[in-house]
């Protein structure tokens, strides 16, 4: 398709020369450069595709397909792994040219910083886009001195591997990066984009004890959930039938899935893009695009295949069923995924401009686990989202300003995240400028702060629907049916036509694939045009940005994209539309068995495991427990509990105040920061049961500490509570824990003077 493009763009560019002949001079030398030009253009973009298909066969030659950007050695290959599956575990050789942000001044030793993990979507693409770029999440970690793997894939799978393999082989990579890591302050960080982002989960949920804090980017986790009027991938699976269709595509293609039906469905997304503005862009740009088109369509066009049962297994308990946020689902070994299981901080990163992943569907999962914020607190879970303005799904990993900002801000300041008290958060990046208070204090160009959330706050985002679930349950359960009709007549004769030779060939016809294969230095017609695009770069004549040709050229290019912008609003809405007549039938909904629907009704309660009189009677023991500690500890809990108290009502963490932390906490042991990550957790679960009773016990707490420290403590506390605005009841509970500071040492050296006095 998109070899004839130079062809097309070329002559719909071309100019009648009668008109020309009683133009004025001018315009006519205007039309007679552009016409110069449009066809320079035209050689040079037929030539740039010959190089995207030469790229395209070369990328397949290789052993290993992948976009990194960065040299790495395999550690562990999961073929060999007892259950094998076509993953790998790689370490990533830092670059020369990539040094650390900073030097750890405050006396770390960059070898024993956490490791990270970061791990690839396997969505229809090749691996590697988390290391794509210098400037990315492979990159940030290694500029931020940690050391680095990677999670990676074959094209193909091994034949009869699952999803459930898949969390086993990451489980086993985890455990492997902590045996080579036995010095690190904290479990491995580990970083998951789009699909992985929810595998992630998954094995966080089966294997808890292996992670550290995880960030997920831009995976739909909770995919019923959605704006009305935007969003419409999420239609997908109800206007198909179900997941039938992904058996029938498994089948034809003999066990094998074809990642390209995959992307595909990214690209019917935008019509606009994909038919026109990704290559006019590249056609109007030519003489600087050329390059990062062709990066970008390497990994675009790496297409890798998944096992039909892993599809499978994808469809229906998570596109369709959506039953992971629903902890509906159960592994082989009898382990329930329940996402509160999970407790390693969860970092959620989602973008308004995401019509893959809205923030909708990385969030609403927050919403359909979680009641209340009590709920939240009763399963010790600690959730960060921040959400990005614009950027699209693929830009949330691969775009060069996340990974200095964003990616670089959570990768600085990963021990801030692990320390954070159980809880919603919402984190803000912005810019350090020269009224930045405390500069000294900040990593980078950007200054993170935390500030908590409630439940309430996510659901002004996600915009529960009762109604919208309903309808999406009564597609699943038509999905369920219409999977059974398909099995029992369809399937056997399906399996005994199909031959592999058959499955190879017809993966090799798919529409995305032939865009690639059709137009290279193959074709018999690609050395001509190489050649003139040699001839084209030597003689090149661009023209001028006010030539009026051109901007009629701009004019329709916009009226084009307009139009098909159009098209994909009238298209979504009528999908919309036909989805909810369907299956919001009554009678159909009854048929699925749900319950009749009366004037007024609310969600129903989520069924949640573990919501029993064992989970209750637990958190009254749990209750009890704190109380007794409540007066136990030292100068160091009564430290952090007084910081803690100052800022509850707030409670915003910046990571100029964490560095200050650091700093005091230092002074009272050299275990490292994260030493205290139970202390800081405890202390605002004591807070939060009761402040009064918590801040009462300050005094037996400091008993035992000597005046020098009590009053070193006291000065730390309020340079860290003052080291940004505070307002005035902030100011009135600072007054208050240092008032109770002062007398414990006023106490303590009134004794020790009148202890002096008795012994003279």
């Amino acid at each position: 398709m998109n070899q004839s493009l130079p062809t097309s763009v070329s002559s719909s560019f071309s100019i009648p020369p009668m008109p020309f002949a009683s133009m004025p001079g001018n315009l006519l030398t205007q039309a007679s450069a552009y016409a110069v030009d449009a066809w320079q253009r035209s050689v040079l973009f037929a030539d740039v595709m010959r190089e995207r298909g030469n790229q395209y066969q070369s990328h397949l030659q290789e052993r290993v397909p992948n976009v990194l950007d960065f040299d790495r050695q395999l550690i562990v290959d999961g073929r060999q792994l007892p259950r094998p599956v076509n993953y790998g575990l790689v370490r990533i050789v830092p670059p020369d040219d990539l040094k650390p942000d900073r030097v750890l001044a405050d006396g770390r030793d960059p070898g024993r910083l956490r490791p990270f993990v970061v791990v690839d979507p396997r969505a229809g693409h090749g691996p590697g886009i988390g290391g794509f770029k210098r400037e990315s999440e492979i990159g940030a970690a290694l500029r931020a001195g940690h050391p680095c793997y990677f999670i990676g894939f074959l094209p193909d799978p091994v034949p009869g591997q699952t999803v459930e393999d898949v969390m086993h082989a990451e489980a086993a990579f985890l455990e492997k990066v902590i045996e080579l890591h036995p010095d690190s302050p904290g479990k491995p960080a580990v970083i998951g984009n789009c699909q992985a982002g929810w595998q992630v989960l998954m094995t966080a949920a089966m294997r808890p004890e292996l992670f550290g804090p995880i960030v997920v980017a831009g995976a739909p986790v909770s995919y019923w959930a959605g704006w009305r009027g935007k969003n419409p991938m999420r239609y997908s699976g109800g206007m198909l039938g179900g997941s039938w269709l992904t058996a029938l595509t498994g089948d034809i293609g003999d066990g094998r899935f074809d990642g390209a039906w995959l992307v595909e469905n990214f690209e019917s997304l935008n019509p606009a893009n994909t038919l026109w503005t990704k290559q006019y862009n590249l056609y109007t740009n030519i003489d600087t695009e050329g390059p990062r088109y062709l990066g970008f369509e390497k990994y675009w066009g790496g297409h890798v295949f998944l096992n039909a049962g892993e599809m499978q297994y994808i469809v229906d308990n998570l596109f369709v069923g959506n039953r992971l946020v629903k902890g509906e689902i159960v592994t082989a070994d009898g382990v329930r995924l329940d996402l509160r299981n999970i407790r390693s901080p969860i970092v959620v990163f989602c973008s308004y401009g995401d019509n893959i992943t809205p923030p909708p569907q990385a969030l609403g999962w927050i919403t359909d686990l979680y009641r209340d914020d009590a709920d939240l607190f009763g399963h010790d879970q600690t959730i960060v989202y921040a959400t990005h303005d614009s950027i699209g799904h693929l830009g949330i990993f691969v775009s060069s300003s996340t990974g200095r900002k964003e990616h670089r801000e959570f990768v600085s300041n990963i021990d801030l995240i692990d320390l954070l008290p159980s809880g919603l958060y919402e984190a803000h990046i912005g810019a350090k400028t020269d009224a930045t208070e405390h500069t000294d204090l900040v990593i980078g160009d950007n200054v993170l702060s935390i500030s908590p959330r409630t439940i309430a706050d996510v659901r002004e985002i996600v915009q529960p629907d009762p109604e919208s679930d309903r309808r999406f349950a009564t597609a699943a359960y038509l999905s369920r049916f219409n999977l059974g009709l398909y099995r029992s007549i369809m399937q056997p004769w399906v399996h005994a036509s199909v031959m592999p030779w058959m499955a190879d060939f017809a993966s090799k016809l798919h529409p995305l694939r032939v865009t690639y294969e059709l137009w290279s230095d193959r074709n018999p017609l690609a050395t001509s045009v190489a050649q003139a695009a040699q001839s084209v770069k030597e003689a090149r004549a661009p023209i001028a940005a006010d030539n009026p040709f051109l901007q009629m050229q701009t004019f329709m290019s916009n009226a084009i994209e307009a139009s098909l912008d159009y098209y994909r609003d009238m298209r979504d809405a009528a999908v919309e539309q036909m989805f909810e007549t369907v299956y919001g039938a009554p009678w159909l909904q009854a048929f699925a068995g749900l319950p009749p629907q009366t004037g007024g009704e609310k969600a129903a309660a989520l069924t949640e495991p573990g919501d029993t009189e064992e989970r209750e009677a637990s958190i009254v023991a749990e209750h009890a427990r704190l109380r007794n500690d409540m007066t136990q500890g030292g100068l160091l809990e009564a430290s952090v509990r007084a910081l803690l108290y100052v800022k509850r009502t707030h409670g915003e963490a910046d990571e100029r105040r964490f560095n200050l932390a650091r700093e005091m906490l230092s002074t009272l042991s050299d275990q490292g920061i994260l030493a205290f990550k139970h202390v800081v957790r405890e202390q605002a679960e004591l807070l939060r049961l009761d402040t009064e009773a918590a801040i009462d016990a300050l005094p037996g707490l400091l008993a035992d500490a000597s005046a020098t420290h009590i009053r070193n403590a006291a000065r730390d506390i309020d340079k860290i509570s003052t080291s940004l605005p505070l307002d005035d009841h902030e100011r009135a509970d600072l007054a208050r824990v240092l008032t109770i500071f002062e007398s414990a040492s006023k106490k303590k050296t009134a004794r020790r003077t009148e202890a002096g006095q008795q012994v003279e």
